[in-house]
C-alpha cells in the first residue's frame, strides 16, 4: 500500500470542521492499509519546533503525527514545512501528498508533489473556495493550485462546480463528508433528562440546537434573532454546542443590551471534549438550525440528520445535496434568514408524528450517502491509480 503525508492546518484535538474531517478521513485511509503521517500546525509550540512524533494507534491502524509550531507569518511557516516534508521524503519516500484545505495546506502540497514529482491531491473545502478568491485572499495561489495538483477532491457538488471554473479541469472528484451512524443516532427522551437539567434546560422549553464554532457564516445572527421570535410565543432556549470567538461574544453582549430575557436563554456548553458527548447534546434538541451563509458541507448538519433531529438550514453550499425540503428537513434561502423564527414556529407547529418522520428519513439518507463506508470506498477508489 502506499505511503502517505496528509498536510492539514488543523488536526484533533483541534476544533472546527477542518480537524474534524481531517482526523475522520486520516481514520479512512488508515482502515484501507496506507502507510500515514500528518504534517499539522500548532499554535503551542516555538516557531519552527517539531514535536517528537506522536504515534498513535486506533482502531482502524496506526498514525503517526508531526507538530510544527507556527511563525507569525506563513512566509516562515512554509520554508521551514517543505524543510520538514523533505526529511520525511528522505527517510522514506512519499508514494501520494494529500493537503486538506486549499491554503496553506492544499498549495504547500502541490509545490512539494511539483518539486518532488509526486502525486499531489487537494480537498477543496468550502471557506478556501468561496473567500480566497476575494481580497485579501490570494486568487492566484489559489489558481495555481487547484491547476498543478494531481487530483482535486470537493466536499460538495457546489464547491466542485466553482473549482471547475477556476481551474477549468473535468477530473474534479466529489468527496463528501461522512458520519460515524453507529455513534451519531438517536437516544430515547427518558435518558436526556438529567442532562437537561445540567445545562440548564428550563421545564417545558423547545431547545433549538447549533453545533460548532458561532461565527458571521454561521448565520450567528438570525440564531439570536429566531429566538426572540419564538420567545414571543412560547419557552425556548438556544443551546450553542461548542465555543463562542470573540466576534461572537461580542454580538451576544450587544444582544444581552437589546433583548435580556432572551439572551438569558441562550445556553453555550463550550467545547465538548468526545463525539459522545455532542451525541448527548444533540438529542436534547426538538429543532436543530444551520442557517449558514456560506458553507461547504456542514458535518455538524450531517450529524444532526443523523440522530433524526428536525432541521432547518440555509440553501447554502452543498447543503441542499444533503436535505430535500419537507422530506429529510427544511431549506430556506439565504435571502429569508430573517424568516428562521417563523419557519421554526411552523416546524413546531406540525404534528410531533410529521417532525419524527422527517427525522428518520434524515437518518436513512445519511446511512445510505453519508456513510463511513461511502467515503473509504471512494478513498479507495480515488487512490488506486496511485499505488506504488
Amino acid at each position: 500500500m502506499s505511503h502517505i503525508v496528509f498536510l492539514s492546518e488543523r488536526f484533533p484535538p483541534d476544533l472546527g470542521g477542518v480537524a474534524r474531517s481531517a482526523g475522520r478521513i486520516a481514520a479512512s485511509l488508515t482502515s484501507l492499509g496506507h502507510s500515514l503521517e500528518i504534517v499539522t500546525w500548532s499554535r503551542y509550540l516555538q516557531p519552527g519546533e517539531v514535536a517528537p512524533p506522536e504515534v498513535i494507534e486506533t482502531e482502524t491502524g496506526t498514525l503517526t503525527i508531526h507538530r510544527m509550531g507556527l511563525y507569525r507569518h506563513w512566509d516562515g511557516t512554509m520554508p521551514h514545512t517543505l524543510n520538514l516534508l523533505d526529511w520525511l521524503h528522505q527517510d522514506r519516500p512519499i508514494d501520494v501528498i494529500w493537503g486538506h484545505y486549499l491554503f496553506p495546506a492544499g498549495f504547500l502540497a502541490t509545490w512539494f508533489g511539483q518539486l518532488n514529482h509526486c502525486p499531489c491531491i487537494v480537498s477543496a473545502r468550502g471557506n478556501d473556495v468561496d473567500r480566497a478568491i476575494f481580497p485579501p485572499g490570494d486568487f492566484a495561489r489559489l489558481q495555481w493550485t487547484l491547476s498543478h495538483a494531481s487530483l482535486v477532491t470537493a466536499v460538495s457538488q457546489d464547491i466542485a462546480r466553482k473549482v471547475k471554473i477556476l481551474s477549468d479541469r473535468n477530473d474534479i472528484t466529489t468527496l463528501p463528508n461522512t458520519v460515524d451512524t453507529n455513534l451519531f443516532c438517536a437516544t430515547p427522551p427518558t435518558e436526556n433528562q438529567t442532562l437537561r437539567q445540567q445545562v440548564g434546560i428550563a421545564e417545558g422549553e423547545i431547545v433549538l440546537g447549533f453545533s460548532g464554532e458561532l461565527r458571521e457564516k454561521k448565520g450567528q445572527r438570525f440564531l439570536l434573532q429566531a429566538l426572540t421570535q419564538v420567545l414571543a410565543t412560547r419557552p425556548a432556549c438556544l443551546l450553542v454546542m461548542g465555543e463562542l470567538r470573540t466576534a461572537a461574544q461580542s454580538l451576544l453582549q450587544t444582544f444581552a443590551l437589546d433583548h435580556p430575557e432572551a439572551a438569558e436563554r441562550v445556553i453555550v456548553t463550550g467545547h465538548l471534549p468526545s463525539q459522545a458527548d455532542v451525541v448527548k447534546h444533540l438529542n436534547l434538541c426538538d429543532v436543530y438550525l444551520q442557517p449558514s451563509l456560506w458553507e461547504g458541507m456542514p458535518n455538524a448538519l450531517l450529524e444532526a440528520m443523523a440522530c433524526e433531529r428536525c432541521c432547518i438550514a440555509s440553501d447554502a453550499g452543498g447543503i441542499p445535496e444533503v436535505m430535500t425540503h419537507g422530506e429529510t428537513g427544511f431549506l430556506l434561502m439565504r435571502s429569508q434568514l430573517h424568516q428562521l423564527g417563523h419557519a421554526v414556529l411552523e416546524c413546531l407547529a406540525l404534528p410531533t408524528e410529521k417532525r419524527q418522520a422527517i427525522g428518520k428519513q434524515a437518518r436513512q439518507f445519511i446511512q445510505k450517502q453519508h456513510g463511513l463506508k461511502t467515503e473509504a470506498l471512494m478513498l479507495e477508489k480515488i487512490l488506486h491509480k496511485y499505488r506504488p
